[in-house]
């Protein structure tokens, strides 16, 4: 089977989207194959992942948000990679990008010197910014990869 064209990466900023969340959440013990169903909303596990929460949950403001949309551009540049959408929400971000590397390296790389850059910037010191992971989506055709852009750009 060839290479993806591209992936659809995203995460989200810590604390802000727990399990047990109405919007429903995906954990390491739930399947993570397209279309499998996350895992339903649950109060007592809401609650009981809040109050292990080691600092505030993490919003990005503007000034972030404009901070991590310029790193990432420019660390897709140095690498090589082709950056096809970015959004830069207030608590995740959503990058379609091709690159030679699995998608988790490169989720990695990205979150890596978006923390680096706040932190050199003043902008934000709490120790966590991100979550653990994140869901990383190999689009493996033209139109994958057309819809995974239509939605980055405007599905928000």
């Amino acid at each position: 089977m060839p290479p993806p064209l591209a992936y659809l990466i995203t995460w989200t900023t810590y604390g802000t989207w727990l399990h047990g969340d109405e919007r429903g959440s995906a954990d390491r013990t739930s399947p993570r194959t397209p279309g499998t169903p996350y895992l339903g909303p649950d109060r007592a596990r809401a609650s009981f992942e809040r109050d292990e929460l080691k600092s505030d949950p993490v919003l990005l403001t503007p000034p972030m948000r404009e901070l991590i949309n310029n790193i990432i551009r420019e660390h897709c540049t140095f690498r090589g990679w082709s950056i096809h959408a970015l959004n830069v929400r207030t608590n995740h971000v959503h990058a379609v990008v091709s690159a030679p590397v699995p998608p988790e390296k490169a989720m990695g790389e990205l979150k890596a010197w978006a923390s680096r850059r706040l932190h050199e910037s003043g902008l934000l010191d709490n120790e966590k910014i991100w979550t653990r992971h994140g869901s990383t989506r190999y689009l493996n055709d033209e139109a994958s990869v057309d819809g995974a852009i239509r939605y980055v750009r405007d599905g928000q």
